[in-house]
């Protein structure tokens, strides 16, 4: 969750009323300009899936449209959410920092498509095959994400360490794949993030964050509750087993000749769970029918990284991979208390129930700026009852 004093997200539910702005600059970010929006016409996601975290969309007034104002080359824009709560200034909360995909004039104002910055990292391809490393995780990722944007923040979370040496690949055209959780032409992971079992995205406030895969133990940020006071609209419960993998099997394999790491194995091992594989589905897979569990599945997923060079190291990018697999698609509207804090990734207490209360993962977020709604799609544990 982005920083939010405690009293002001206790408040939500009593906000007098929620502001909006938005900004744009022509020159990397080092200077930024105000501009007016159309009331009703921003919309903001944030989807923890998508290669690009925030997207939006909205109609901007008060600039000049084409080189010397808002355009599809050079033009970056950040939105922001108020929050105007009794007896003190609004508090304002980053809505994204985007650069802007298409531009048009339109009777109102120029109507723009907006990305994430992962989408110019994304454009800024190598020209040319390239060598990364050897090197530490740290400074490799400062080099690719500096060529592409210069002067934009990296920030490293707890969880992940930015110092692991990642050895040295070989870069075909994919700068964000390198980054990220690319493969190379035999399928074998190039990915500096996926390698650290964590992952790369661009934050609302523009900040390059490599963090760990967030899982339901994390600590939860937010309590959704119904009643006198909550927030929470009647919750649309859905199921789906889209992306659902139980057991995961991690190499790495670096394509030198040298001895493959691992494989190492993770799976679900709670027979409580809905998506339980069995006690050891590697070494016994017939247990669960011995034991009359004639309802176990094994979801099998593999997963090979050239930058994987321990056996702790494929251990751990297993069991982060699990976490990232495991769980029911659960739907929920939340409504007269629009949390723009929150973010993709964390977890939340949600009272499904009248006294009934479980947490959930926030896989996306969508909102309008200026309204009091957001819906959120969440995940959480499927156990059988």
């Amino acid at each position: 969750m982005l920083p939010i004093d405690a009293e002001a997200l206790a408040a939500l539910p009593q906000a007098l009323g929620r502001p909006y702005r938005a900004e744009w600059s022509n020159d990397g970010g080092l200077t930024w300009l105000a501009c007016g929006l159309v009331a009703g016409s921003a919309t903001v996601t944030a989807e923890r899936g998508a290669e690009v975290r925030y997207s939006a969309q909205a109609v901007l007034t008060g600039v000049a449209h084409g080189a010397a104002g808002i355009n599809s080359i050079s033009t970056n824009v950040r939105l922001w959410q108020g929050i105007a709560l009794p007896r003190t200034d609004p508090l304002w909360l980053p809505a994204g920092r985007y650069t802007v995909t298409r531009a048009a004039l339109g009777r109102t104002g120029i109507q723009v498509e907006l990305d994430g910055l992962e989408d110019e990292v994304r454009a800024a391809g190598f020209p040319t095959a390239r060598t990364v490393g050897p090197g530490l995780a740290r400074d490799l990722v400062a080099e690719l994400v500096g060529e592409a944007l210069p002067g934009v923040p990296i920030a490293w979370r707890s969880g992940v360490d930015p110092d692991t040496p990642v050895p040295q690949i070989v870069a075909t055209e994919d700068r964000w794949g390198v980054l990220a959780a690319g493969t190379d032409v035999s399928g074998t992971g190039t990915g500096i993030a996926a390698a650290l079992a964590g992952e790369i995205w661009v934050d609302a406030r523009g900040v390059v964050t490599v963090g760990p895969v967030p899982t339901l133990a994390d600590p939860m940020v937010w309590r959704v509750g119904r009643g006198a006071g909550g927030v929470l609209v009647e919750p649309q419960e859905e199921q789906s087993s889209d992306g659902l993998v139980n057991v995961w099997a991690v190499s790495g394999e670096a394509g030198d000749g040298a001895p493959a790491i691992g494989p190492a194995y993770a799976w679900d091992d709670d027979p409580n769970s809905l998506t339980y594989a069995g006690p050891d589905p590697v070494g016994d897979p017939l247990a669960p029918q011995r034991q009359g569990l004639y309802w176990v599945r094994q979801r099998v997923g593999r997963h090979s990284s050239a930058l994987i060079t321990t056996a702790d190291q494929a251990a751990t990018v297993a069991r982060s991979k699990l976490a990232d697999s495991l769980g029911v698609q659960s739907s929920l509207a939340l409504t007269a208390a629009c949390n723009p804090a929150l973010e993709p990734g964390d977890v939340v207490e949600v009272e499904t129930a009248p006294g009934v209360w479980e947490r959930h993962l926030i896989d996306s977020l969508s909102w309008t700026l200026g309204a009091a709604s957001m819906s959120c799609r969440t995940r959480t544990t499927a156990r059988r009852l």
